[in-house]
């Protein structure tokens, strides 16, 4: 359905351009409203239906509700002139399901501010359209409305109001002449002379007089329980509120061949008030309530909250038990459908599909898109599927093209300030503060909103996350987020508003929002991850967006490495960092991709960070300790024992990580007392017990070895760090595997089970490994595989020990098959890998393996070099012999 776009049409002298109010399919929601048309059609037709029934619940009525600008006034229209068959139904909706009888009657009502309506104009539209289609009087209403009017308007005829107001030329003037035939059909009924027919005051008195005797001459109005009592009233709107009751009355006595049921469409309902001044919304309830067997359609920006039951004294019917259909919450659905939880539809937003064909339909030249393929590509990329976007772009191609020059997405990178007062329009002052405040968040609690806002209640911000501008997810972190158009417009766009912020405003706002996010990780009664992680991307971004100072981010990152998770932390990359946060943001991100590089760029990423000189002490030595780290896994050990003994000597927080570094190095060196006797120093602190593991490995002690990678991950277990827990369980799997097959299996598992939720690239190359381990001797062309494979893995990381390791595993697999030449080939490579002089002691158990004597020991082992070599000769033959 697409109609004329005036706005667009003269925005330009192009008299071949073809400007459409193009209408994007939304299917889904015509689909909602057929389900939920027939559902009440079947019920009016059920036989125990009275519209006169004021106790039953109500379920006459569909709320589609979205944030300002996603096209909720384009639907109301459309479906006014899909239920009104006139032709203009979309094609792609389809016939309508239900039957021909009775006739829909769309009656479309917009409410908006400037459309002038008052509840008085509403209850009149919808008697004119029963004028002009049933062509009759409907006596009980008429008489009561004709003395509301003789009452409210003295000297006004009804005819000259519709005229004048414009409600003539829609629906014709049929109505005064019916309400003039049904004052004369009761005055002929009564016996009245035809003088008084006109004095409404007379005629009405003496009808409710012939209602109270139960009158014969009246037995066509009689059954009609409440007229009396309505025309005896007040004849004011309160008592004008209750006449559609009269109205529903009179519709349920029509003959079954001309049954109408009128469907009113009532657009923009915002505008009946607010959450304190509910006079307008008290009376359409009311219309709602009173005409069970009408349908409402209602557009508007909110929910309709008439099934809480707080509303009670401020509207007459409410609670879930009066309106069950909108007692249940909106989930947000699909971007093209909305989904309907109960009668609350949230409209979405567009999905890419629809911006492409709605900006292809707007403006046409030639029967050709007058927007290229290329641009509204980009304008639909930049609107999130937002439609008012997609129409204040429409107008910006019309304006560059009006100035003479040719779009080009450039011109798209602004941002649209019309949004932010769209946006704004109908929220309180305190709404808009937090709005603008939670703009800062990438997702929010109330606390946070609050906090952020700095103000001492959060009722503003309970009202703020029922809006349809803010999405909900009950299962995140932070179970709110705003609208991201919205957001970015809001944090971006000249804001022209009159409550508009200052730069001084924002940065406030950021100062608080981060103080914020720093209480509510503080606050948390015990180790947190999720939250941790959630904090760090939050508010790293706040401090680096406004230039604040890190706080409570440098104990949030120590936390964060404390670990070994490594969550990614997808921040904007910084070519130069230019503050404090701008560098921990850095280093946090490289130390996360770190398990996603090779080591040599992580070393380039950390030694740039530390040459900003921008980092704190404390943050200083963390990149520090982690250059070293990635000095050690290149194999550049001269360069790690630097950075190691730097850390170590400054008796800072990663002294204890350091010295375990030594000892790594100590033994890379062959130099194994001294990483023994370091390794006992140690403690929790220093993950002494892992350290003994990989010494007592390294001399084929797997038995001890699995002994102190038990204790070591029963301490990670008590002290909650699952990074260290799938570490030591990866060294205890390997150990295993290469004692009893069977039970590594078991260990393998539980190790792929801890890293599952991690990122840890070197531990996981430590479980592949024990895996290849434990099949070593069979496998066959199945271990060749895995081992080239892996092997390609290792090398793109740079990490040293893993190839080495992988090379040991390699050379079990073919000593235990008796492939002498295989293990030779393997010595070779591990001659290459240790040439340098560091991990010597892989070369040497090699040929342990094999049964061979190394050429010149280099390795000062912790024990006797005989009984080391027994045992890894050992572990062959055990192998030999299982198989």
């Amino acid at each position: 359905m697409a109609g004329r776009d005036l706005r667009a049409l003269f925005s330009t002298n192009d008299r071949q351009v073809e400007a459409g109010e193009a209408f994007t399919d939304r299917h889904g929601q015509w689909q909602v409203v057929q389900a939920a048309l027939a559902e009440h059609l079947a019920r009016i037709a059920e036989p125990g239906f009275d519209v006169e029934d004021l106790e039953a619940p109500r379920t006459n009525i569909l709320n589609f509700h979205g944030v300002g600008g996603i096209g909720k006034t384009t639907l109301s229209r459309t479906l006014e002139a899909a239920l009104a068959d006139t032709g203009r139904r979309p094609a792609r909706w389809g016939e309508p399901s239900w039957p021909a009888r009775p006739v829909l009657l769309p009656v479309r009502i917009d409410l908006a501010r400037s459309a002038g309506t008052d509840f008085e104009r509403v209850l009149l539209t919808i008697r004119l359209a029963l004028a002009g289609h049933l062509g009759r009087p409907l006596p009980a209403f008429d008489i009561a409305l004709r003395r509301y009017w003789d009452h409210q308007h003295p000297g006004e005829s009804l005819e000259e109001y519709l005229t004048r107001g414009g409600l003539a030329g829609r629906f014709g003037k049929a109505l005064p002449q019916q309400m003039q035939a049904a004052l004369g059909d009761v005055a002929q009924a009564l016996m009245l002379p035809g003088s008084i027919g006109g004095a409404v005051g007379q005629l009405t008195g003496a009808l409710t007089q012939a209602l109270r005797e139960r009158r014969q001459t009246v037995k066509a109005l009689a059954g009609c329980a409440r007229l009396a009592d309505l025309l005896e009233a007040e004849p004011d709107v309160d008592a004008l509120s209750y006449y559609p009751h009269l109205l529903a009355w009179e519709l349920a006595q029509l003959p079954a061949d001309k049954a109408v049921v009128p469907v009113v469409l009532l657009d923009t309902f915002e505008d009946t008030g607010s959450r304190t001044h509910r006079d307008l919304e008290r009376l359409l309830q009311r219309l709602v309530w009173l005409m069970p067997g009408a349908f409402f359609i209602v557009t508007g920006r909110g929910r309709l909250q008439w099934a809480d039951p707080a509303l009670e004294g401020q509207l007459d019917f409410t609670g879930p038990a009066a309106w069950p259909g909108l007692a249940a919450h909106t989930v947000p659905g699909p971007r093209t459908t909305g989904t309907t939880s109960g009668r609350q539809i949230l409209i979405g937003d567009f999905s890419p599909e629809d911006c492409g064909d709605y900006l292809a339909r707007r403006l046409v030249r030639d029967d050709e898109p007058l927007i290229g393929a290329e641009l509204r590509a980009v304008i639909t990329e930049r609107s999130h599927g937002l439609p008012l976007y997609l129409d204040l772009a429409v107008m910006r191609f019309l304006e560059l093209r009006r100035a003479g020059r040719t779009p080009t997405p450039a011109d798209f990178e602004a941002d649209f300030p019309a949004l932010i007062t769209r946006t704004l329009a109908d929220l309180t002052s305190d709404e808009r503060h937090i709005l603008r405040s939670v703009s800062l968040f990438d997702a929010f609690d109330l606390e946070l909103a609050t906090r952020a806002a700095g103000l001492t209640h959060q009722a503003a911000a309970a009202r703020l996350v029922e809006r349809p501008l803010i999405r909900t997810d009950p299962f995140a972190l932070w179970p709110h987020h705003l609208h991201a158009l919205i957001r970015a417009t809001l944090r971006t766009a000249d804001d022209a508003t009159d409550d508009r912020w200052t730069n001084a405003d924002w940065t406030a706002a950021a100062s608080r929002a981060l103080d914020a996010l720093g209480k509510q990780w503080q606050a948390a009664p015990g180790p947190d991850r999720r939250l941790l992680v959630g904090c760090l991307r939050q508010g790293l971004a706040l401090a680096r967006d406004h230039r604040l100072d890190l706080g409570w981010l440098t104990d949030a990152a120590q936390a964060y490495t404390d670990d070994y998770v490594w969550e990614p932390l997808p921040l904007p990359d910084t070519d130069a960092p230019a503050t404090p946060a701008d560098a921990l943001a850095e280093l946090l991100a490289t130390l996360a991709r770190r398990q996603h590089e090779h080591r040599s760029r992580t070393v380039e990423r950390l030694t740039a960070v530390l040459d900003t000189g921008l980092l704190p002490a404390d943050l200083t030595e963390t990149a520090l300790y982690f250059r070293a780290k990635a000095h050690r896994d290149l194999g550049d050990t001269a360069a790690s024992r630097t950075g190691m003994q730097q850390v170590a000597a400054s008796g800072g927080r990663y002294a204890s990580d350091a010295a375990r570094g030594l000892a790594h190095l100590a033994r890379a060196a062959g130099d194994f007392p001294t990483a023994l006797a370091t390794a006992r120093t140690l403690g929790w602190a220093g993950r002494g017990s892992r350290v003994l593991g990989d010494i007592r490995f390294a001399h084929g002690d797997m038995t001890a070895a699995s002994a102190a990678y038990s204790a070591a991950r029963a301490e990670a277990e008590r002290h909650g760090n699952t990074g260290e827990q799938a570490i030591t369980q990866a060294h205890l799997a390997l150990a295993t595997a290469f004692t009893d097959p069977a039970r590594a299996e078991g260990e393998i598992a539980y190790a792929e089970q801890l890293l599952a939720g991690l990122d840890q690239r070197a531990t996981t190359f430590t479980v592949q490994i024990a895996d290849l381990v434990r099949i070593a001797g069979r496998g066959g062309a199945e271990f060749g595989d895995r081992t080239n494979l892996l092997r390609t893995e290792i090398s793109s990381s740079g990490i040293t020990a893993a190839a080495l390791l992988l090379d040991l595993a390699v050379a079990f697999h073919h000593a235990a098959r008796e492939e002498n030449e295989a293990v030779q080939e393997t010595c070779d490579q591990l001659a290459d890998l240790t040439r340098g002089g560091d991990y010597g002691y892989y070369l040497e158990a090699v040929h342990y393996l094999a049964g061979l004597a190394p050429a010149a020991s280099t390795v000062r082992w912790a024990e006797d070099p005989g009984a080391v070599r027994d045992r890894w000769q050992g572990l062959v033959a055990s192998r030999r012999q299982e198989l």
